[in-house]
Parts: C-alpha cells; structure tokens; sequence
C-alpha cells in the first residue's frame, strides 16, 4: 500500500460541505487542501455504476489533471424501501441547482407511496468510497457505511445533503443537528478515512 507523503492534498469536488468535512480529517496530519474549484479543474463525468467506481474516475482525473495526489469521495444515501436509491444518484435527485431539500422531498414522496411510514419501513445507510490516486495513476481505495432511519420532516441546519432527514443507529438526533464533532467521529465518511489512515497516512502520525 503506497503511504501518502505530501502536505497538499487536492481534494476531486466542487462540494463545498465534503471540502470542509474532509479539510477538518486530514488537517490533524498536517496536510492542507486545495479543492478541483480552486484549481479550475472541471469535474469528469461519473458514469460509474457504483460508489468506488465513480471516486475512482474523479481521483484519477483530478490527479492527472493536477499532476498532485488526489483524494475524490463519492458517497450517498442508500434507501432500503426503495431498492437502495437514490444510492448513486444521490446529488442527481437534488437537481442541476443542488436543492436538497428537493432531494428529501422526493425521498419522502416516495416512501409514503409505498406505504413506508414508520421507523422500521425506513431504514437507510450513508455510504462512503474514498479513492487517493496519484498521477502516475496508482490508487488506494477504502469503504465506510452507517446505518439508521429517515424521519420527517427534515431536522437541523448543519452538515449537508441528506444529513437532515438521517437518524444514526443508537442516536436521536439527525446528522443535521449534530455537532460537527460528533459527526465526524462516527459517519461513513469518518469510517473510510480511518480505513484510509490506517492505510496510507499511519507513517505521519
């Protein structure tokens, strides 16, 4: 497994809640981040049909393109009732203008056509890939979920994407009430970084 050993990190999205959530994971190692936006680095199409695949394609181009070490994350919300979606396709039911609140209308809508009204009918994962690809094109992937429930209507102003509507196994509040803090140390995303620490960035501890 190849260890990372750069203090810049370009991170493979224009979303500006993953920059923020995964600049506060690696900046414990001493390393800074730069985002594909600040580089000016379109993002590549994700015509991949699952969560790694898709952060493999965006690592590997962000890398390339800017000839540093990239880490992309492709992460979404899994909904058992409804056959796993949105699953991949989750920032897509946000629409062109990145309306979650749409999104979790939608979800909502679909979930009370198939009569999935209570707790136990709407149980759900966040899933996270994280890919670090250099630009010779070696990658290191890792895997992360958290498993929960849906409520509604959605709860709490912080976090992003669906983190309003998700209720953490053994927890009470939604991922959009939560201290920051506490999200990181136990979401799907906190749990392939560790996987990725473990892996690539133990050397710098």
């Amino acid at each position: 497994m190849r260890r990372f050993d750069q203090d810049i990190l370009v991170l493979a999205t224009h979303n500006a809640g993953k920059v923020r959530e995964i600049g506060d994971l690696v900046a414990p190692f001493g390393i800074g981040t730069l985002a594909a936006g600040d580089l000016s680095l379109a993002e590549p199409v994700e015509d991949g049909d699952s969560f790694a695949a898709n952060a493999k394609i965006k690592a590997l181009a962000i890398a390339r393109a800017s000839a540093r070490p990239a880490l992309a994350d492709d992460s979404g919300l899994c909904v058992d009732a409804l056959g796993g979606a949105p699953g991949i396709y989750s920032a897509r039911w946000a629409g062109p203008a990145k309306d979650f609140a749409l999104a979790m209308a939608r979800v909502e809508r679909e979930l009370t056509a198939k009569g999935a009204v209570d707790e136990a009918a709407r149980r759900a994962h966040f899933a996270c890939a994280l890919c670090l690809a250099w630009p010779d094109g070696h990658v290191e992937q890792f895997e992360g979920r958290v498993d929960g429930h849906l409520v509604f209507p959605p709860r709490g102003a912080r976090g992003f994407g669906y983190d309003p509507i998700f209720v953490a196994e053994g927890e009470h509040e939604t991922f959009g009430e939560m201290a920051p803090a506490r999200k990181h140390a136990m979401s799907h995303r906190a749990r392939a970084f560790a996987r990725l620490v473990d892996g690539c960035f133990a050397a710098r501890e």
